[in-house]
């Protein structure tokens, strides 16, 4: 199969082109660079450096490589932003994922694969989350992903162009040639280890008095090459006459805060100095997925699911690349 990735320089995307390739696919990766890194595109992919803005290099780009899916992660993806700046992700991450899915539905593409989130799920009624939980996201960037949901589902009623939207909270680790390089990082498994490697003093752990074992928030993290194969499995079950569907995404339980940051002090050796602060405001006390649903249709389930594997495996890409994709 062919795929047009688009994010594919990014840490999620980047990855998942890497497993694709792989597998045997042909890829093209179209990314603007605007959070990815060129170094971080397999060798074996073609590259198109492009801004989903631009309408015309969009449909080129599809017109020409002529792909048989297409898995969208190119977006604005940070929770905090998104409240502070709502148009850049209400307005661009909407009209510029309308863009692609235009260009698709214009070319024939059979398969779309939509990188959702679980932010869905604001103020979910049960835990673990699964798909018939009620929707309210929990952010401009959540309300943005669930648009492009419903214009997924008017295009396969209207144009019978398949989809799947996968929904998944932290995505974590790494594989022995790429990994996690976001400016500014906002994730905990690699600011901690930014303290272990001596690039910060300390981490912040944002109140410890929540309803949990240990008293700091319980979270879902999964491991990316999870999430890739994930994607790739949903991609082959739409090209292969699949329906449509959405899936949300678990590593099926959730480690707290301080969970993350001794087993990085295990890991590394290092002493990772916290500290306490205060709340986040919003942050619920426990969110973890349950993956229910496509262990039982696709039979996905995660091969690194062990939170020190995911740090060990993190661990050592960022000893390896201390400066990221930096030269």
């Amino acid at each position: 199969m062919k795929i047009l990735v688009t994010g594919g320089a990014g840490y999620i995307g980047s990855i998942t082109v890497e497993r694709l390739i792989k597998s045997g696919a042909e890829v093209v990766v179209f990314d603007n660079l605007y959070q990815g890194h060129r170094d971080a595109v397999h060798p074996d992919a073609v590259f198109i450096q492009g801004d989903l803005a631009d309408k015309t290099a969009v449909e080129a780009a599809i017109a020409t490589h002529k792909p048989d899916g297409i898995m969208h992660f190119a977006s604005y993806t940070l929770v905090g932003e998104s409240v502070e700046k709502p148009f850049l992700y209400l307005r661009d991450n909407i009209v510029n994922g309308l863009n692609l899915i235009e260009a698709a539905i214009a070319n024939g593409v059979k398969g779309f694969i939509l990188s959702s989130t679980a932010n869905l799920f604001d103020d979910p009624e049960r835990m673990p989350i699964d798909e018939e939980e009620r929707i309210v996201p929990g952010s401009p960037y959540g309300e943005s992903k669930f648009i492009l949901e419903r214009y997924l589902y008017w295009m396969d009623r209207l144009y019978d162009m398949r989809y799947t939207c996968l929904r998944y909270f932290n995505a974590c680790g790494a594989t022995e040639t790429r990994g996690e390089d976001h400016d500014p990082e906002t994730h905990i498994i690699p600011l901690v280890l930014e303290v272990a490697l001596g690039q910060r003093e300390k981490i912040t752990i944002f109140g410890d008095d929540y309803d949990t074992p240990d008293g700091t928030c319980v979270r879902d993290y999964i491991h990316v090459v999870d999430l890739a194969e994930a994607h790739i499995l949903a991609m082959k079950e739409i090209l292969n006459g699949g329906h449509s569907r959405k899936y949300n995404l678990g590593n099926g339980r959730g480690f707290s805060v301080k969970q993350v940051i001794d087993t990085a002090r295990e890991v590394t050796g290092h002493p990772i100095p916290a500290e306490i602060g205060p709340r986040r405001a919003g942050d619920p006390d426990i969110l973890i997925a349950s993956s229910e649903t496509i262990n039982h249709e696709l039979g996905w389930k995660p091969i690194y699911p062990e939170l020190r594997q995911i740090i060990e495996m993190a661990w050592k890409w960022h000893v390896a690349n201390p400066k990221g994709y930096a030269k």
